[in-house]
């Protein structure tokens, strides 16, 4: 009897002590999962975004990089983890649009094993040469890889990104023959690039975009439809290759059964943010991205019209991974 009461108490106190623990979210760091290199554009993202939840929470939120597999070691994670708001990570275009469309067997399933929070920023990406090689323009890259098939190397951060799926579009379209380079993530290929030991690649805006400012790499065009406004002197690929388009978009995602309030909080907070001026600045003027409605309003039809939109470079690349 004495047994049955105490499990009777418990059970009847688990509710009120959940919505304690509700209630004073966040007690304690939360970790937020970059399942991407350091170095890269989402790993810029992941800590600028974090840096604005500490500030707002009082709490530590910090980046965890766990890169590997296309995005898909550091998303799995997320998707598996406790969803207790203490480990929250970077969606992608990667994460949430290409990698369904490349693996047989893909081990997460983001439209049921993760939530939304909000977007954080839609961006083209940008191709970018050594600067030791003789081009100043798309059209002229073109001339030089038809003349010497098979001599010239892309680099990407890894096999199936959007990074390298540009480049894959790019090779079909222009119908040259380069050759992929994969790296474990966008940080590492840079010395690389910088070197001359790879010829090109295609980098998210945030950080190839510091790097042809500084005139380490000699930028040639961006893969949206129309011309960034941050960098307005750089055309677009389809101004040369007419109908070439590519674009990038990052996150924020917690695990499914993560309580409603807490969502609802990092939304806010989340929001609140990306309206600050200094990071509207960051965002649009220095890195090169555009800020999409923040939230999760309408991002199930934003991620159907995504993949409709990027099939045809999956189509073009040939590439199945598993």
């Amino acid at each position: 009897m004495i047994q049955r009461r105490a499990l009777l108490v418990a059970a009847l106190a688990a509710p009120a002590i959940a919505r304690a623990d509700v209630s004073s979210w966040p007690a304690k760091t939360v970790r937020f999962i970059c399942p991407f290199a350091p170095g890269g554009g989402t790993d810029t993202v992941s800590r600028l975004i974090c840096d604005q939840l500490s500030r707002r929470f009082g709490q530590q939120f910090v980046v965890d990089n766990k890169s590997g597999a296309g995005g898909n070691i550091g998303t799995v994670e997320l998707a598996r983890a406790a969803p207790d708001g203490y480990t929250l990570g970077l969606i992608s275009v990667a994460s949430h649009t290409l990698n369904p469309m490349l693996y047989a067997r893909l081990p997460y399933d983001p439209d049921k094993e993760i939530v939304s929070i909000s977007r954080l920023a839609v961006l083209p990406n940008l191709l970018g040469v050594t600067p030791s090689l003789p081009v100043s323009s798309v059209a002229e890259l073109i001339e030089v890889c038809k003349a010497n098939p098979g001599k010239y190397s892309f680099a990407s951060s890894g096999p199936g990104s959007s990074l390298h799926l540009s480049g894959e579009l790019f090779k079909a379209m222009a119908a040259v023959d380069i050759i992929h380079v994969p790296y474990k993530g966008a940080g590492p290929a840079y010395n690389d690039l910088v070197s001359g030991t790879i010829t090109m690649m295609f980098a998210n805006m945030p950080s190839m975009l510091p790097q042809v400012r500084r005139g380490r790499i000699r930028g040639l065009g961006v893969t949206s439809r129309e011309r960034s406004w941050a960098a307005p002197d750089l055309p677009t690929i389809g101004e040369t290759l007419p109908g070439y388009a590519a674009t990038s978009w990052y996150g924020a995602g917690a695990p499914t059964g993560t309580p409603e309030p807490i969502l609802a909080r990092l939304e806010t907070a989340i929001a609140e943010a990306l309206a600050e001026p200094d990071i509207r600045k960051r965002w649009e003027t220095d890195l090169g991205m555009d800020m999409p409605p923040p939230g999760r309003k309408g991002f199930e039809i934003f991620l159907a019209e995504d993949r409709r939109l990027w099939a045809p470079a999956v189509k073009a690349s040939g590439v199945r991974l598993d």
